[in-house]
Protein backbone atom coordinates (compact mmCIF):
# COMPACT_ATOMS: atom_id res chain seq x y z
CA UNK A 1 0.00 0.00 0.00
CA UNK A 2 1.39 3.47 -1.20
CA UNK A 3 1.84 6.05 2.30
CA UNK A 4 0.92 8.76 0.81
CA UNK A 5 2.42 10.97 3.13
CA UNK A 6 5.58 10.82 1.46
CA UNK A 7 3.75 13.32 -1.28
CA UNK A 8 3.24 15.89 1.24
CA UNK A 9 7.31 16.12 2.80
CA UNK A 10 8.34 18.31 0.33
CA UNK A 11 5.49 21.22 0.61
CA UNK A 12 1.87 21.02 2.08
CA UNK A 13 0.49 21.20 -1.77
CA UNK A 14 1.80 18.69 -4.37
CA UNK A 15 1.30 19.44 -8.39
CA UNK A 16 -1.25 17.57 -9.87
CA UNK A 17 -1.24 17.02 -13.74
CA UNK A 18 -4.47 16.21 -14.90
CA UNK A 19 -5.11 14.10 -18.31
CA UNK A 20 -7.54 12.51 -20.05
CA UNK A 21 -7.53 8.61 -19.91
CA UNK A 22 -8.78 8.20 -23.59
CA UNK A 23 -7.16 11.20 -25.81
CA UNK A 24 -4.19 11.21 -23.46
CA UNK A 25 -4.37 15.18 -23.68
CA UNK A 26 -3.32 16.92 -20.46
CA UNK A 27 -6.07 18.75 -19.38
CA UNK A 28 -4.62 20.99 -16.55
CA UNK A 29 -2.10 21.19 -13.94
CA UNK A 30 -3.96 21.78 -9.82
CA UNK A 31 -2.73 21.57 -6.54
CA UNK A 32 -3.55 18.55 -4.03
CA UNK A 33 -3.37 19.27 -0.35
CA UNK A 34 -3.45 15.94 1.90
CA UNK A 35 -7.24 16.64 2.16
CA UNK A 36 -8.04 17.00 -1.54
CA UNK A 37 -6.24 13.90 -1.81
CA UNK A 38 -8.13 11.99 0.25
CA UNK A 39 -11.64 13.05 -1.20
CA UNK A 40 -10.47 12.62 -4.23
CA UNK A 41 -9.51 8.74 -3.65
CA UNK A 42 -12.24 8.33 -1.14
CA UNK A 43 -15.45 9.89 -3.76
CA UNK A 44 -13.29 8.55 -7.33
CA UNK A 45 -13.92 12.44 -8.37
CA UNK A 46 -10.77 15.19 -8.32
CA UNK A 47 -10.38 17.41 -5.66
CA UNK A 48 -7.93 20.10 -5.81
CA UNK A 49 -6.53 23.04 -3.03
CA UNK A 50 -6.98 26.77 -4.63
CA UNK A 51 -4.13 29.08 -3.46
CA UNK A 52 -5.92 31.88 -3.85
CA UNK A 53 -8.77 31.04 -2.16
CA UNK A 54 -7.39 29.16 0.25
CA UNK A 55 -9.70 26.17 0.32
CA UNK A 56 -10.90 23.06 -1.46
CA UNK A 57 -12.45 22.29 -4.44
CA UNK A 58 -14.33 20.10 -6.21
CA UNK A 59 -13.89 20.10 -10.45
CA UNK A 60 -16.70 20.42 -11.87
CA UNK A 61 -18.61 21.83 -9.05
CA UNK A 62 -20.29 24.27 -10.33
CA UNK A 63 -20.04 23.64 -14.21
CA UNK A 64 -21.00 20.24 -14.23
CA UNK A 65 -17.92 19.46 -15.56
CA UNK A 66 -16.69 16.53 -13.40
CA UNK A 67 -13.25 14.64 -13.37
CA UNK A 68 -14.15 10.90 -12.91
CA UNK A 69 -10.96 9.55 -11.64
CA UNK A 70 -8.99 6.54 -13.86
CA UNK A 71 -5.88 6.33 -11.65
CA UNK A 72 -3.50 8.29 -9.37
CA UNK A 73 0.38 7.76 -10.01
CA UNK A 74 3.06 9.78 -7.98
CA UNK A 75 6.45 10.72 -10.11
CA UNK A 76 9.86 9.22 -9.05
CA UNK A 77 10.19 11.86 -7.00
CA UNK A 78 7.04 11.11 -4.78
CA UNK A 79 6.40 15.14 -5.08
CA UNK A 80 3.94 15.57 -8.21
CA UNK A 81 1.31 13.48 -9.16
CA UNK A 82 -0.37 12.40 -12.95
CA UNK A 83 -4.42 11.74 -12.46
CA UNK A 84 -5.52 10.56 -15.52
CA UNK A 85 -9.76 11.17 -15.94
CA UNK A 86 -12.75 10.59 -17.90
CA UNK A 87 -13.46 14.08 -18.60
CA UNK A 88 -16.99 15.49 -18.88
CA UNK A 89 -17.29 18.71 -20.77
CA UNK A 90 -14.41 21.03 -21.20
CA UNK A 91 -11.52 21.09 -18.44
CA UNK A 92 -10.56 24.48 -18.44
CA UNK A 93 -12.57 27.80 -16.94
CA UNK A 94 -12.06 29.28 -20.16
CA UNK A 95 -14.17 26.58 -22.03
CA UNK A 96 -11.67 25.16 -24.23
CA UNK A 97 -10.93 21.80 -23.88
CA UNK A 98 -7.32 21.95 -21.94
CA UNK A 99 -6.07 24.25 -20.11
CA UNK A 100 -2.91 24.17 -22.70
CA UNK A 101 -4.44 25.98 -25.90
CA UNK A 102 -2.61 29.41 -25.81
CA UNK A 103 0.70 29.72 -28.57
CA UNK A 104 3.35 28.29 -28.30
CA UNK A 105 6.18 30.75 -26.26
CA UNK A 106 8.61 28.30 -28.11
CA UNK A 107 8.37 25.37 -31.01
CA UNK A 108 11.00 23.38 -32.27
CA UNK A 109 11.50 24.14 -36.15
CA UNK A 110 10.37 27.02 -36.33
Amino acid sequence: MYDMRKLFVKSELVPVVVQDAATKDVLMLAYMNEESLRKTLDTGYTWFYSRSRGQLWQKGETSGNVQRVVSVVPDCDDDTLLVTVDQTGVACHTGNWSCFFAEPILRKGQ
